[in-house]
Order: structure tokens, then sequence, then C-alpha cells
């Protein structure tokens, strides 16, 4: 399991850095994201941008910290963004 702490990063920073450490993953590696809030709306720019590629598991929620586990579950296409 990788851990990123997305805390110290500024907001404009936190989803492309969670982007790029999900793209690196294999396929059944994981994404621990940890963050001071939910990161509910994480959830669904993924499902938008890599629709069917990785199941979502909250590992604790809140209310001071979050934390997330993401698994790559098949291999990414063409990302999809508007």
């Amino acid at each position: 399991m990788i851990e990123l702490d997305v805390r110290p990063l500024r907001p404009g920073q936190k989803h492309t850095t969670i982007f790029e450490r999900f793209e690196s993953l294999q396929i059944g590696e994981t994404l621990r994201i940890i963050n001071d809030h939910d990161p509910r709306p994480l959830r669904f720019e993924l499902s938008h941008d890599y629709p069917n590629t990785f199941a979502w598991e909250y590992a604790q929620k809140g209310p001071e910290i979050w934390m997330v586990d993401i698994m790559k579950t098949t291999a990414l296409g063409e990302r999809i963004t508007d």
C-alpha cells in the first residue's frame, strides 16, 4: 500500500498529485489518501475520469482525519476529461 498525505499540499495540488499517483499504480495496488476532510468529491472526479478502474474504501471517517484506500482494479484507458 502506498500512502499519500495530502493535508500539507495546496488545494490546487491535491487532485493532480492523487491522479499522478493513481495512474502509476499497478493493477491490484492500493493508494491510501490521508486528508483532513471527506474526499468524496475526489471519488466523483475519479469515477468520471477513470470509470470502472478502481475500488474505493474508507479506512477512517473523520472527524479530523479521513483515510481512503483506492485500489486500481483494471488497466487505465484514455483519461476522460471535459
